[in-house]
């Protein structure tokens, strides 16, 4: 089942405009195509409606024979097809799937109410779907639709695949010469002629009733008491096998063509995958890069800050003389952390050196072995707490100092 949808009008640019505007719609309303495609979709289109302005984009519902409905772009309208030096044009709606250019079309032939599909057709379903070689055979990104649509205008030129079925209320037999009469109009499509003696209908394409060229069935009409078969102009029948083997001839040069230039896309395409292999190599050192940037932003920024503390101290000590400056003089601390540090240490190097002051004692039999002992294990419960001291004073100044560089640190928008 098909329901049309909203079509533009047939000026190219308000065309071009439709296109535009339905291909570049996001959200609930937009059309189903890879993006990477859309520009392609555009391009074949108005190449299409430029070489057949007999066909009219638009946009209509499409429903799967799973029930599945889905918004589609389509070719509506005519394919001009030339039979016996007329041209005639058959109606069909040319379907761009969710998966086209990369993959082909689906063409149904629409026939209208006074028209019937011709059975058995070897290109056209009894549905009207249409199955030609170049659909097989469609390559992606060359294939499109105006060599689609050129390549079913022959193949129905050979073999048509429209009939009516309207019988005349009353077939007369044509006069031996008869009047020139008005052309088929605009998709007519294929009538019905009465055959040689009898009254039932044979099939064959409808022709102006200036002229009653043969029947690509055989079926020539009646001419009263007397039968006339009317043969070809040898000149026409030449002309027309020459202009078949010129189109065999272009079709080739076509074919050899365009499998050249398939193999230079090949090229490309692979040329394409190569650089963006490196792109993404490039993107990694860059981002290495600006990682290594930013650490070494952030050491430098603590070498600044010691330098001013170093700086800061010697102006203020410039003036001094040497060795008017105490040992313990020469560190300041700037916070509480620092100074309760500072403290735990030197508390704990303190300790440290009575006990082997006091370990040296023991040896040359100062002190008596039992008083060391005592004396060692107070001494070492109280280096014990100091040392407690530092390590949870260290671990609260790591946490202010990497908090510190998260703040200074620059950020950076990527």
């Amino acid at each position: 089942m098909v329901h049309p949808g909203p079509s533009p009008p047939p000026n190219p640019q308000l065309t071009q405009q439709f296109l535009s505007s339905v291909l570049s719609q996001r959200g609930p309303s937009a059309l189903p195509y890879a993006e990477d495609t859309k520009w392609l979709i555009r391009q074949h289109l108005l190449a299409l409606v430029t070489a057949y302005p007999s066909l009219d984009p638009k946009t209509a519902s499409f429903t799967h024979n799973d029930g599945r409905t889905v918004n589609l772009l389509q070719a509506d309208g005519t394919v001009p097809m030339p039979f016996q030096g007329v041209t005639y044009n058959i109606p069909v709606v040319v379907w761009l799937m969710e998966s086209y250019p990369r993959h082909p079309p689906c063409v149904y032939v629409n026939p209208t109410r006074d028209m019937v599909i011709k059975r058995p057709h070897p290109h056209v379903n009894p549905s009207g779907l249409v199955s030609v070689p170049y659909l097989h055979n469609w390559v992606y990104p060359s294939s499109n639709l105006v060599d689609l649509v050129r390549n079913l205008s022959l193949v129905f030129a050979r073999e048509p695949p429209l009939y009516s079925h309207r019988r005349p209320a009353s077939p007369a037999p044509p006069s031996p010469s008869p009047s020139p009469g008005p052309g088929p109009s605009p998709g007519q499509g294929f009538g019905l002629t009465p055959s040689l003696g009898s009254g039932n209908y044979a099939p064959r394409p409808a022709i102006p009733p200036r002229s009653y060229p043969a029947s690509p069935y055989g079926a020539v009409p009646a001419g009263g008491a007397s039968q006339r078969i009317q043969t070809e102009d040898p000149s026409e029948v030449y002309k027309r096998n020459a202009v078949n083997k010129l189109i065999e001839t272009v079709h080739g040069d076509m074919a050899a063509l365009r499998k050249a230039r398939e193999g230079e896309m090949e090229g490309l395409f692979n040329g394409q995958a190569v650089l963006r292999q490196r792109e993404e190599v490039l993107n990694r050192g860059v981002k290495e890069m600006q990682d290594e940037k930013e650490a070494l932003e952030q050491q430098l920024q603590m070498v600044v800050l010691n330098s001013g503390v170093l700086e800061g101290w010697l102006r203020e000590n410039a003036g001094k003389k040497p060795g008017s400056l105490e040992a313990e003089d020469a560190f300041e601390c700037t916070d509480a952390l620092s100074k309760q540090m500072l403290e735990c240490t030197a508390a704990d190097l303190a300790i440290e050196d009575v006990i082997y002051s006091m370990d040296k004692a023991a040896q040359e039999g100062a002190i008596p072995f039992d008083q060391y002992l005592r004396s060692v294990r107070l001494l070492s419960r109280e280096q014990f707490f100091h040392r407690a001291t530092g390590i949870k004073v260290r671990a609260v100044q790591m946490q202010a100092q990497v908090a510190s560089m998260a703040a200074r640190a620059p950020h950076y928008v990527t």
